[in-house]
């Protein structure tokens, strides 16, 4: 007998034909002998849902509240499809966040698991009972109810299943695993029958949206074996793992896009010690993250830093850095919010020169211009034109992976 953790999105629950098809999957696994943890979203657009609801109310709730508010998606959802699994005659309990131990520290909205206190998980276990919980969500040291953030029921699926050591932790979504690209926007994309952890997190970081970065970055902690999987169809899925027997095949493993980025240029800036680290310490005291980075050589005792972040992070990023005017020392900024970062992952990458050479070169026969660059060992980033951004995932996807790229 083992040990399974299965998470399902908000998709896969979404009404109650798809309940009762998850509570299948569920009974399956169950009476194939494994003892089972299911951890579920809120159904379909419920968060969205709620979300307007409060600003019909007020513009601008305390994010406390939010989560209070929030956090009831996914309560629907559990008890639910608890109520159906009774019905097939199976036992089964459903339990919140806080009931299955999920302790958070206090970032409203947006908050990190600390740890899993899991007796009661494993009481319920040793019953043999199917246990149900709320993913994206846990509660802090005031006894407050948090939420993870979006993406947030992968994480609580993977530190459940770090946790209680689950011999496997399936994440079922309305896509069959990880494809070279989106298949719902680049023709020619392909299923992977695995990918590792590092390759995983890259995508899931540049814009990739089958797993939140978080959760792969626990299973990379924890060893959590992962598999992606549909919920719909009845196909393997792609897992996720250290090392994978395909990685000397392929040099690149997927090509990612994200939209939901902008650029900030700081024209002007002093071009002595310690500037860089005056704008980004601001920056990081807001929390706000900062991607591709680009400074100019110093020219008249001046220099320019652009670099880019999430767009949900602008307008405080803006009022900071205007805030703090004098502080910096910059003649003006420019900010766009009209680009699209477009990447390549792969393991293989490292030990294969020319990758970067051979996106460059497609993306210039396309008459598409980069703007900036980014590169590590496994990746390599080009910030491109919105407009461009479907052409350019598109013309690097048939590089690498078109009969003739490959």
């Amino acid at each position: 007998m083992g040990l399974v953790v299965q998470k399902f999105g908000g998709s896969s629950v979404a009404n109650t034909e798809r309940i009762r098809n998850v509570a299948g999957i569920i009974a399956d696994t169950y009476k194939a002998g494994d003892n089972v943890v299911v951890v579920l979203s809120a159904q379909g657009d419920t968060t969205d849902d709620l979300i307007e609801k409060a600003a019909e109310l007020n513009p601008n709730p305390s994010k406390r509240e939010m989560d209070m508010l929030l956090s009831t998606g996914e309560q629907i959802s559990v008890a639910l499809c608890a109520m159906t699994l009774e019905g097939m005659g199976l036992p089964v309990v459903s339990l919140t966040g806080w009931q299955a131990g999920v302790r958070t520290n206090s970032a409203y909205g947006d908050a990190r698991i600390k740890r899993v206190i899991d007796e009661r998980v494993l009481t319920e276990l040793d019953k043999r009972n199917i246990v149900i919980v709320t993913g994206f969500q846990g509660i802090n040291k005031y006894d407050d109810i948090t939420t993870l953030g979006r993406g947030g029921s992968d994480t609580s699926a993977v530190a459940l299943a770090a946790a209680l050591h689950a011999d496997l932790c399936q994440i079922y979504t309305d896509v069959d695993g990880v494809y070279t690209a989106d298949p719902r926007s680049v023709t020619g994309a392909m299923k992977l029958e695995e990918i590792t952890y590092d390759e995983m997190l890259e995508l899931a970081s540049l814009g990739a949206q089958v797993l939140h970065n978080r959760s792969v970055e626990l299973a990379k902690q924890y060893g959590v074996n992962l598999e992606v999987i549909s919920s719909f169809t009845k196909q393997p899925g792609t897992k996720v793992k250290e090392v994978v027997k395909t990685m000397e095949k392929l040099h690149v493993s997927g090509v990612a896009k994200d939209t939901k980025i902008a650029r900030i240029a700081l024209v002007g800036l002093s071009d002595r010690p310690g500037i860089a680290y005056k704008v980004f310490s601001l920056l990081a005291k807001k929390n706000i993250n900062v991607d591709i980075i680009l400074q100019s050589i110093g020219r008249d005792e001046t220099k320019d830093i652009s670099f880019t972040i999430s767009k949900k992070d602008l307008d405080a990023a803006r009022q900071i850095i205007e805030e703090n005017r004098e502080i910096i020392g910059f003649d003006h900024m420019t900010i766009s919010d009209s680009v699209a970062k477009i990447s390549v992952v792969g393991a293989g990458m490292v030990n294969n020169p020319g990758v970067a050479a051979s996106m460059f070169e497609v993306l210039y026969n396309a008459g598409i211009n980069i703007n900036m660059i980014s590169t590590s060992e496994i990746k390599v980033s080009v910030l491109v034109d919105i407009a461009d951004a479907d052409r350019a995932v598109q013309v690097v996807h048939d590089r690498f992976f078109s009969e003739f790229g490959r």
